[in-house]
């Protein structure tokens, strides 16, 4: 597995991290917040912020999707996504809400500032971001979709959303 290059817990904690936080806002399912843990881990994902009723590591649930991603990515809880927009704006972030919108710019459309941090709000499986978390937001984001369900499992959108930041980043 050396030619993975796969980074040990230390190497992984004491990397360059893309500036980006994933905020969680009432995500129900286990697997869905243990996979957005592991694909945040495999793009040097900042960090995850756990709000509402998300379920937090550690549960075996979350972990078997994760493989591990709980004891690599760090994460924080807040009782409401207020609070977590509130600190991360105390910390100079963009805040963005992935969801389909009036207004909202196309994933592939938007212009990203290298230099600037950046927050994505992904919103419960059934209801998406809420309304009042919206109004929060600096822009709202969505990923172009073709097919009939216009909807994507939240890990799955989270996946795509963090690898089109990284990849931005990576120019």
């Amino acid at each position: 597995m050396d030619e993975l290059n796969r980074k040990t817990i230390d190497e992984f904690r004491e990397a360059p991290k893309n500036k980006v936080v994933i905020v969680l806002e009432n995500v129900r399912s286990m697997q869905n917040v243990g996979s957005v843990f592991r694909t945040a881990d495999a793009f040097l994902i900042e960090a995850i912020y756990l709000t509402g009723y998300t379920p937090q590591p550690p549960h075996r649930d979350i972990q078997k999707t994760a493989l591990g991603a709980t004891d690599t990515v760090r994460w924080n809880y807040f009782e409401t996504v207020a609070e977590a927009v509130h600190s991360l704006r105390s910390e100079g972030y963009c805040i963005y809400g992935v969801e389909q919108v009036e207004g909202s710019k196309m994933l592939h459309e938007l212009k990203m500032e290298h230099s600037t941090p950046i927050a994505l709000i992904f919103g419960n499986e059934a209801q998406g971001v809420e309304a009042d978390t919206l109004l929060m937001c600096d822009q709202c984001i969505e990923i172009p979709q073709a097919g009939m369900k216009h909807s994507l499992n939240i890990s799955v959108a989270a996946g795509i959303v963090m690898w089109e930041f990284t990849r931005n980043r990576l120019k």
